[in-house]
């Protein structure tokens, strides 16, 4: 017997039901892998960063499995080793010296040094009023002293995050051909929309992490330089280590000037300790939030507001991976509404 040929009622039904089902499907997915989130996007940006030297490396080893681990093991090696001993030292040292600082305000010789020069009067007693310096201080060295304690000893979350990050890694990049092939086949759009796509989404990885880089750099230099000016100890380590601090979004360069800002006040050096607040605060903080997007936006080709928002409103959203999906939804969004406008107009234009 053979099959009765279906209706256009019948036909439409079926492509909503499996419209309405593969919608279904990626919301499910979408939720199955939001736990994932971070170790997806640290993976990826982690891929795109590193595929030229993936790329070297399966010229000379031709198995594609052990060229993907020997690629994951070079990553390993270089970012992961050295970030984890930097970040490690620079919380212990800096919980050490707000430690320190503690003792001292605690101790009196804050009040002693004001007590010792009427004209700080003034400024004594609006910080009495609106802060509870020793409070203050005992809750920053605490927080600053558990940040360690975790950060070294990891949280079992921290410690499988880190290994699925490494465990995709090695699939995205042993199968990034594949991956890309099946991106061609499944979004809507032309074959040169398509890789104008995925090769601003590599644009957009390498704007966001040199950026930071480059802002990082700039900020580091001011407060070595201003370290120098004043005539403080070690100014090129302490601007690499400002530097360095500037690339955690948790933590910043005011973990290095705050303290020592403090701890001149504390000798009676009081006009060094205001210039070196004031730079602090207003030139290495508020540095940040200009140079970054104008680093950022140029390269993603994005206006200075929306690169800020995307940036700022990323690491709000999603957390630490915000930092790249921030500015990977902005730019993607902005792009596919460009192709949707170029197709719409074509599909206007007479034939």
């Amino acid at each position: 017997m053979k099959p009765q040929p279906q209706s256009p009622n019948s036909r439409r039904f079926g492509r909503v039901a499996l419209a309405v089902a593969s919608v279904a499907g990626i919301l499910v997915c979408a939720l199955i892998a939001w736990p994932f989130l971070g170790a997806i996007t640290w993976a990826l940006t982690l891929a795109i960063l590193f595929a030229p030297l993936h790329g070297r490396v399966e010229k000379r080893v031709r198995h594609p499995n052990i060229a993907a681990l020997l690629s994951t093991a070079i990553v390993i090696v270089v970012v992961v080793v050295p970030a984890v001993f930097v970040v490690e030292r620079l919380i212990t040292e800096a919980a050490s010296g707000f430690q320190s600082l503690q003792a001292r305000v605690e101790g009196g010789e804050l009040q002693a040094l004001l007590d010792s020069h009427p004209a700080l009067a003034p400024f004594g007693a609006w910080i009495d009023r609106q802060f509870d310096l020793p409070s203050m201080m005992s809750a920053i060295a605490t927080w600053l002293s558990n940040l360690g304690a975790t950060f070294v000893k990891g949280s079992l979350l921290q410690v499988v995050e880190v290994f699925i990050t490494f465990y995709l890694l090695f699939y995205f990049l042993r199968d990034r051909k594949a991956a890309r092939t099946m991106i061609m086949a499944w979004l809507p759009l032309t074959k040169p929309e398509t890789e104008h796509l995925l090769r601003r989404v590599a644009e957009t990885v390498h704007a966001t992490v040199y950026g930071t880089l480059a802002v990082a750099a700039v900020q580091g230099t001011l407060g070595g330089l201003m370290f120098w000016a004043l005539g403080l100890p070690t100014p090129l380590l302490w601007g690499l280590v400002m530097g360095l601090l500037s690339i955690v979004p948790v933590l910043g360069a005011f973990i290095v000037w705050i303290p020592a800002a403090i701890l001149l006040l504390l000798d009676g050096s009081w006009i060094r300790a205001v210039i070196l607040a004031a730079w602090g605060g207003i030139v290495v903080g508020s540095i940040d939030n200009i140079l970054r997007p104008m680093f950022v936006g140029n390269r993603l080709r994005l206006h200075t507001i929306p690169a800020f928002i995307s940036i700022v409103g990323g690491l709000l959203l999603f957390g630490a991976p915000g930092f790249i999906l921030g500015p990977h939804t902005a730019t993607m969004t902005m792009l596919l509404l460009e192709f949707w406008t170029r197709h719409a107009e074509s599909s206007q234009a007479p034939n």
